[in-house]
């Protein structure tokens, strides 16, 4: 699984080459897919970028608002549990693989990058085998988490390149890259942005910030922590910004006095938010390590307890470095947070101490490795087919 020497290509080979991107479902495989979009834009103008993505995930809404093209396929759920759903996979996924093979033949695929999801798997196959060519396409791997998901590990046994975000990702042989992240984050300055996005917000322009938020779909344990927390927080000058989810719903009590308490569903400008906070609460979904650290934002990460460890084990660097805390899904309750985060907030010192730890942990330029390997793969197939 080797690839090209990316560094000696001239950019101009990267003309009219033609990149899909196969991450779908949850941001934490859209983000990174559409980081990588972004760097190979930038670094080739000219190549034409296509985002794969299923009509049941976020990509609707997110690609299309990112400005690139969308192409859906049927998705292929993996049952948890054996149940009549099960044994209807082979014939989802073979219609799902029969899709997204056209879909490579519609724009003249030359390199598939995925990220894992319902949306990889159908397409790693697709490339395998395409309709309109002999030879299959090149296949770039990127897994975010500590612990590999099916699809990837799948993909991995024949992919031309497996790149992971961090060691131990249980692929064999994977480069270690980092987490892309797009690039208003990896190059976001908080400080000189912090009176425009707390003003953004109808935050307090002086008043230390929580950030706290859960996923695209909010998190309950988080949000009823900081909810019955709220009194305390105000009491001790602290303003929050609270993304609680679009299916949620928060009513904080606080005093006449207390610096504002922002709820919001959603939150639009992630790079606004980061850059109101002083603090932020979350979970440890691998995206939402990598952007929190690039940024230099310390953090609280609260791992979902569920799946196999894989946020725990996602947090774990950052945390080991210094960058974060640490807490059990169990151990978030109103008083954790009223005993500790007023003084973590008073402490400017250890909060710059973990912000330098953060973002010095971090892979500011995953996003360009990621794309100038692809590129550069592309680049070589496209010159044998002519």
């Amino acid at each position: 699984m080797t690839g090209p020497d990316d560094n000696a290509l001239d950019d101009h080979a990267f003309d009219d080459l033609s990149v899909v991107v196969a991450g779908g479902g949850t941001a934490g495989h859209i983000e990174p897919a559409l980081a990588v979009a972004d760097a190979v834009a930038a670094t080739a103008p000219g190549a034409r970028i296509t985002a794969l993505g299923t009509a049941r995930g976020l990509e609707t809404r997110i690609v299309p608002e990112r400005g690139y093209s969308l192409e859906l396929i049927p998705p292929v759920p993996m049952p948890r549990k054996v149940t009549a759903d099960l044994f209807k996979v082979p014939f989802r996924l073979s219609r799902a693989v029969l899709a997204a093979r056209k879909v490579l033949a519609d724009v003249d695929a030359d390199v598939l990058v995925g990220f894992g999801g319902y949306v990889a798997m159908p397409a790693y196959l697709a490339a395998r085998g395409h309709l309109r060519r002999r030879r299959r396409i090149p296949v770039v791997i990127h897994e975010a988490n500590a612990s590999a998901g099916v699809a990837n590990k799948v993909g991995a046994r024949y992919a031309d390149k497996v790149l992971a975000a961090v060691d131990s990702s249980g692929l064999p042989g994977a480069q270690v890259v980092g987490m892309p992240v797009r690039g208003s984050l990896a190059q976001l300055d908080r400080k000189a942005l912090r009176d425009k996005a707390r003003h953004y917000f109808g935050l307090d322009a002086d008043a230390p910030t929580l950030l706290v938020f859960g996923g695209s779909q909010g998190a309950a344990r988080l949000n009823d922590a900081v909810v019955g927390a709220a009194g305390a927080l105000g009491a001790a000058g602290i303003g929050v910004l609270h993304a609680y989810g679009p299916k949620n719903t928060v009513d904080p009590q606080l005093s006449d006095d207390s610096p504002p308490y922002v709820a919001v569903a959603y939150l639009k400008r992630m790079d606004l938010a980061y850059a109101a906070a002083d603090l932020v609460i979350c979970r440890s979904g691998a995206m939402t390590v990598a952007e929190v650290s690039a940024t230099g934002l310390p953090a609280v990460y609260v791992p979902l307890p569920h799946g196999n460890g894989e946020q725990r084990l996602n947090a774990l660097p950052v945390v080991e470095a210094g960058g974060a805390l640490l807490v059990d899904d169990a151990d978030m309750t109103p008083e954790w947070i009223a005993r500790e985060v007023p003084a973590l907030l008073a402490d400017p010192e250890r909060l710059a101490a973990m912000s330098r730890s953060a973002v010095a942990g971090g892979h500011g330029d995953a996003a360009d490795a990621v794309a100038r390997i692809a590129l550069g793969l592309a680049a070589d197939f496209a010159a044998q087919k002519d």
